[in-house]
């Protein structure tokens, strides 16, 4: 059974290498070697704002009975951009579509750690400027000539220099209109709130012409293939299109999906969002629940797109008819998203261990309503976990006392019968029966909890509210690394005691092993968030605590246990 854990040890690191490969290799802009499936995010030269051939297509394209009436030639819209400022973000808005080419965040700073106690610059998510393009437009298909994001529309109301949430007032309201194009104008209406994130956005479609307009709207994010966050080759975050609809539920689509044609999505849908996604941060679409609308994923010239084109709107002559819709362009705050829609937290992705993540993150949040600090929320939290699976750990320890005590016995055995396999073997078990150790015994129950801790560590490393969180002294910010390696040195400090206090297995070489694992292991951490770190640390602290107690109960001497490496 001692060598069925050596060989499980052997397994792990072997994996643990191939790995860490493969995250070099990514990191480096190259196809990952052992998992193909995990390649690195496309990276495209940015491009300027998406052309004509921007407008989606649906599958299905409703015409008019009759064609619009001619209109006269109105004068030129002449294109500017408008700056709206609330008390959580800064916008531009182009008249050219009355596009959002622009959304700083000036709650959360472009700087991290050390570099914010210097400056704050207010975030830019949405942006056309310093080579990106990152934008949200909308428009209508259906018919030849109708407005799109690239007609011109002017400002109705407010005033240009109205366009700044003043003091006491809870809303904002942006209304922008086109000239006749198709015999329909399209008016569209942005609803800001104060405290708020989320954009209400009506499209109104008014039919000046002589015939019934079939029209469809749509709504898309638009953004280049580059990444917003520096990463390191141990961690990388998603960036990319998501679609999420209660058929399918959440949807991510990669960058390099997208160019090699491997878009598979839920197209037809009546509830649901469409989002452009990355690290801590996202944009998305949404229309009233109930409404139907056809999802897409597309490339546009060198650019990524993901939108929804709504159901068709009949409009008489001289009639009018509206599409509500809302676009949110901010942090991924996971409880505020809850209250906005359905599914909308699951940006926030903690992968195929959200359904441990969420309770995991709902716990942390408490404690922080106590304690007002994450340090010591994380703290706390490890300190409840390990509390909970305490006699499943005590009887993973209490294996691993006895195998240690026995250690001596065993590497006697291996010595004096290591010309004849078949009968250590058989000795080795009987020593086990007899002492009734069960060599597996220390494994399994940690095991169990790997799941735990990993849901934790996603937790960790996906939620915004790390983000330039300070805990003590010198960390300032717990999602970024610390700046003088005080925490990764202590992380391998502990872990070097806690490997010590292991019984080593008798092979020589498989001893090594089990030392050059941690230490590998601990040079990742190096380059992890302060936060994932300081939640190892104490996990690390609280297993020795528990094992030296389990040892000194059991009467086993506290004595570390170094290999050989002569």
């Amino acid at each position: 059974m001692s060598d069925i854990r050596r060989s499980i040890l052997w397994v792990i690191f072997g994996f643990s290498m191939i790995l860490l490969w493969d995250r070099w290799q990514i990191y480096n802009g190259q196809p990952a070697t052992f998992f193909p499936g995990s390649q690195p995010t496309a990276t495209v030269r940015p491009a300027q704002a998406p052309t004509d051939t921007g407008v989606p297509t649906p599958t299905a394209t409703a015409t008019p009975t009759d064609v619009p009436a001619a209109e006269a030639a109105p004068a030129p819209i002449p294109r500017e951009r408008h700056t709206v400022r609330t008390d959580v973000f800064e916008l531009t808005i182009d008249s050219e579509g009355a596009t959002l080419v622009g959304a700083r965040l000036l709650r959360h700073a472009t700087e991290t750690g050390r570099a914010l106690q210097k400056s704050f610059t207010p975030l830019t998510l949405l942006t056309t400027e310093g080579g990106r393009t990152y934008v949200a437009q909308t428009g209508l298909v259906g018919q030849a000539g109708l407005p799109t994001h690239k007609t011109p529309m002017r400002l109705v109301e407010p005033s240009p220099d109205a366009l700044a949430l003043a003091d006491g007032q809870d809303q904002l309201v942006l209304r922008f209109e086109s000239d006749p194009h198709g015999g329909v104008v399209l008016a569209k209406t942005y609803t800001l709130q104060r405290g708020s994130y989320l954009i209400d956005v009506q499209h109104e479609v008014r039919n000046v012409g002589t015939a019934p307009a079939a029209v469809r709207v749509y709504q898309q994010l638009v953004r280049d293939g580059r990444k917003a966050d520096s990463e390191t080759p141990f961690y990388t975050t998603f960036t990319g299109p998501a679609v999420y609809s209660d058929a399918a539920k959440y949807q991510k689509v990669e960058f390099a999906d997208i160019d090699k044609g491997k878009i598979d999505i839920q197209r037809q849908a009546s509830d649901g969002y469409v989002a452009m996604v990355q690290h801590y941060f996202f944009s998305a679409w949404l229309l009233p629940a109930g409404t139907e609308r056809e999802n897409f994923v597309r490339k546009v010239d060198a650019l990524y797109a993901v939108g929804q084109i709504g159901p068709t709107l009949t409009v008489p002559p001289g009639a009018a008819q509206t599409l509500p819709a809302q676009l949110y362009v901010g942090p991924q705050e996971e409880k505020v998203l809850e209250r906005i829609a359905p599914g909308l937290e699951l940006v926030k992705d903690y992968g195929w261990l959200t359904i441990l993540a969420k309770p995991l993150y709902w716990l942390l949040e408490k404690i922080h309503g106590l304690v007002g600090n994450w340090g010591w929320a994380i703290v706390l939290l490890v300190v409840l976990i390990k509390a909970a699976f305490y006699w499943l750990n005590a009887s993973a320890y209490r294996s691993m006392a006895k195998m240690k005590a026995i250690n001596p016995r065993i590497m006697e055995m291996r010595e004096r019968l290591k010309d004849n396999p078949q009968l250590m073997q058989q000795e080795m078990m009987r020593l086990y029966r007899e002492e009734k150790v069960n060599p597996l015994g220390g494994c399994l129950p940690i095991l169990v909890q790997i799941p735990v801790f990993i849901a934790l560590y996603w937790v960790l490393l996906a939620s915004v509210e790390m983000r330039n969180a300070p805990w003590v002294g010198w960390i300032v910010d717990l999602s970024s690394p610390d700046p003088y390696y005080v925490l990764p040195l202590v992380m391998t400090l502990t872990t070097v005691i806690q490997t010590a206090l292991n019984p080593l297995p008798p092979d020589p070489l498989q001893a090594k092993l089990m030392w050059l694992m941690p230490l590998v292991f601990s040079v990742m951490f190096f380059f992890f968030p302060a936060g994932l770190v300081l939640y190892w640390i104490v996990n690390n602290v609280l297993t020795i605590a528990q094992q030296a107690y389990i040892n000194h109960r059991m009467g086993v001497p506290l004595r570390f246990n170094l290999p050989k490496f002569s």
